[in-house]
C-alpha cells in the first residue's frame, strides 16, 4: 500500500523555457523546488518517449524505451563545453505552447552542433553497453528512418525490413555517423534526466512515469519484434488496430491507429518484451501509470481500413498471467492502473488481484446521481484522485462547458454555488479531502487556467500536446504555502 499523499501532474515538455519547449533544465529543478515548498511527494508525468507525427506521447512514438531528445537541456550541453553560450540564441514565439515546426529544426541543429564536439567516453560507452537490448535496434532505426524520408519501415528495401542479418550489418557500418549521433542523444537525454530524478529523489518526492500500452507502427519496437504483433506477413502492416468503443470522449470511440499485440506470441516467449519494457521504465521513474490498464484484461481491437472504431470487438488478453509473470521477475510492483472507460467487473478483479491502485476522475462525478463511483463518497482508500488528467478539460474550461444540471448537481453536492474564480481550488480540496491514497491536480488547477491551456482532448486529433506554461515566476511561494497548508490540513504532509 502506499502512503498518503498528493503530488502535481506535469509533462517536462510544459515547462517553461526560452528554447521553445519544456526541457531538463532549471526549470525543472524550479519545479521541484516548488513541489517540495508546496508539501507534495509526487510529479507525475506523461511517457518520455520521442514522438512522431501530431507528438502524442501515447499513440507516436519511435521508441517506448527511449527518450525526447527535445526534452535535452541546451544549457546543460553548454555546462558540458558541447555549446558555446553565444550559440543559445532564445527562440522567439510563444511562450504559452510549444511550435513543434520551429523548436525540432532549431533544437536539431544545436543538438547536431553539439554531437560534432563529443568525444566519447567511459560512461557513453558503459551506457550504450547497458541499454543495447533496445538502444542498438533504436539507433539504428533512426538512422534509417532518416535514410528513407517519408517512408515507414515497411517500406524500405527488402531485406532491411526483415531484419536480415547480412543486410542489417553492412547498413550499420554505412550508417555508423548517424546511428552514433542518436546514441548520443539518448545518453544526453538519460544522464540529465537521471540528475533530475536523484534531485527530486533527495527532497522525498517521487516520480510517476507512464507506460503507454500500444507502440506506433512506424517504431524500431515493431520493425525490431514484428512477430509480436498482428501484421500482415507480406506487407508488415497492421491487420488490426487498437483503439476503444464510444465512451465519454466521443460518439464514435476512439481509433489510435496502433497495431495490437499478438499476446499468443507473447506468452510463448514467456512476455519478455513486456518484461524488460517495465525494467528499463523502473530504471527511470520511481512508480509506473499503465495507461488503459483494461487492455490487458481484454483490449478492442479493429480490423484495419475503418475510419471510426465502432466496427471493432472486445478479445480477451492473458493479463493474469502476464503480471505473475512479471511479479516473480520484478519482485514488488509500484504499478498505478488506469483503469478508466468501459470498467468491467474482470477489469476490476485484474487490478485488485494485485492490489494496483485505480483512478477516479472528478470531472466525471456530476454527470448523473448519486451512483457516480467517481464521486469521492464511493471510493476505497486504494485509489488515486484527479479533478482531471491530462485528457480533460482544467477544472475552468470544464466548468465553464458543464451543462446546468452538471452544475446544480455539483452546486449540491457541495452545498454551494461555485463561480469560475474559485472551481479549480474546490475539486483540488474535493480531492485532497477524499480518503484516496493519493491525490494529483494538474498543474494547471494549481495555477486556475481555463480551456485554452487543456494538454489533449482526445476527440480531437491535431494540436494537441503543446501547452506549457510561461514562467517560474508564476509558481509563487504565496501558491506553495497555500497548497503545503491544504496539503497539511487532508493528512498528506508528509515530512
Amino acid at each position: 500500500m502506499f502512503q498518503r499523499s498528493s503530488g502535481i501532474l506535469l509533462h517536462p515538455t510544459s515547462l517553461p523555457s526560452q528554447f521553445g519547449i519544456g526541457d531538463l533544465g532549471r526549470s525543472a529543478y524550479e519545479f521541484v523546488d516548488f513541489l517540495a515548498k508546496s508539501g507534495q511527494s509526487l510529479w507525475q508525468i506523461l511517457p518520455l518517449a520521442p514522438t512522431g507525427y501530431e507528438h502524442s506521447p501515447y499513440t507516436m512514438n519511435f521508441s517506448v524505451f527511449a527518450g525526447n531528445p527535445l526534452m535535452i537541456s541546451l544549457e546543460q550541453l553548454a555546462e558540458n563545453g558541447l555549446l558555446k553560450p553565444e550559440e543559445l540564441i532564445p527562440l522567439e514565439g510563444s511562450l504559452e505552447k510549444v511550435e513543434f515546426d520551429r523548436v525540432i529544426p532549431y533544437k536539431t541543429k544545436l543538438l547536431k552542433l553539439a554531437f560534432d564536439r563529443f568525444q566519447p567516453d567511459a560512461d557513453f560507452d558503459q551506457f550504450c553497453e547497458e541499454q543495447a537490448a533496445w538502444l542498438d535496434d533504436f539507433t539504428l532505426f533512426m538512422a534509417l528512418l532518416e535514410a528513407n524520408p517519408g517512408k515507414n519501415w515497411n517500406q524500405w528495401d527488402s531485406e532491411i525490413a526483415r531484419r536480415d542479418p547480412t543486410a542489417i550489418e553492412t547498413i550499420s557500418q554505412t550508417l555508423k555517423t548517424p546511428i552514433q549521433f542518436h546514441q548520443f542523444l539518448q545518453f544526453k537525454f538519460f544522464e540529465q534526466w537521471m540528475k533530475l530524478r536523484r534531485y527530486a529523489n533527495a527532497k522525498n518526492i517521487q516520480i510517476i512515469g507512464d507506460i503507454s500500452i500500444y507502440v506506433c507502427h512506424n517504431s524500431s519496437d515493431v520493425w525490431a519484434h514484428p512477430e509480436i504483433f498482428k501484421l500482415d506477413p507480406e506487407t508488415f502492416e497492421p491487420t488490426f488496430i487498437a483503439g476503444v468503443p464510444p465512451d465519454y470522449f466521443s460518439a464514435t470511440g476512439q481509433l489510435w491507429g496502433n497495431p495490437v499485440y499478438d499476446w499468443n506470441q507473447l506468452q510463448k516467449s514467456n512476455y519478455e518484451w513486456w518484461i524488460q519494457r517495465f525494467q528499463t521504465t523502473l530504471q527511470y521513474v520511481d512508480i509506473v501509470r499503465v495507461d488503459h490498464f483494461r487492455g490487458f484484461q481484454a483490449y478492442w481491437q479493429v480490423p484495419a481500413g475503418e475510419e471510426t472504431a465502432i466496427n471493432g470487438e472486445w478479445i480477451e488478453a492473458p493479463g493474469a498471467e502476464f503480471f505473475e509473470t512479471l511479479g516473480e521477475r520484478l519482485g514488488r510492483l509500484p504499478i498505478l492502473a488506469e483503469d478508466l472507460g468501459i470498467i468491467t467487473p474482470e477489469v476490476e478483479e485484474l487490478r485488485d488481484r494485485f492490489d494496483f491502485p485505480g483512478m477516479k476522475i472528478l470531472q466525471f462525478a456530476f454527470s448523473d446521481d448519486a451512483t457516480n463511483t467517481h464521486l469521492p463518497h464511493h471510493y476505497v482508500q486504494n485509489c488515486v484522485v484527479y479533478p482531471g488528467t491530462h485528457d480533460n478539460d482544467t477544472a475552468i474550461g470544464w466548468w465553464n462547458t458543464a451543462p446546468t444540471q452538471e452544475k446544480e448537481f455539483f452546486a449540491q453536492y457541495i452545498g454551494s454555488h461555485p463561480d469560475e474564480s474559485t472551481i479549480h481550488w474546490l475539486l483540488v480540496r474535493m480531492s485532497f479531502a477524499s480518503v484516496a491514497v493519493w491525490a494529483i491536480p494538474a498543474l494547471q488547477d494549481i495555477l486556475g487556467l481555463d480551456g485554452r491551456s487543456r494538454m489533449n482532448d482526445p476527440s480531437q486529433y491535431a494540436g494537441n500536446w503543446r501547452w506549457r506554461y510561461s514562467s517560474s515566476e508564476l509558481l509563487a511561494d504565496e501558491l506553495a504555502e497555500k497548497l503545503r497548508s491544504m496539503t497539511a490540513c487532508y493528512g498528506r504532509l508528509i515530512r
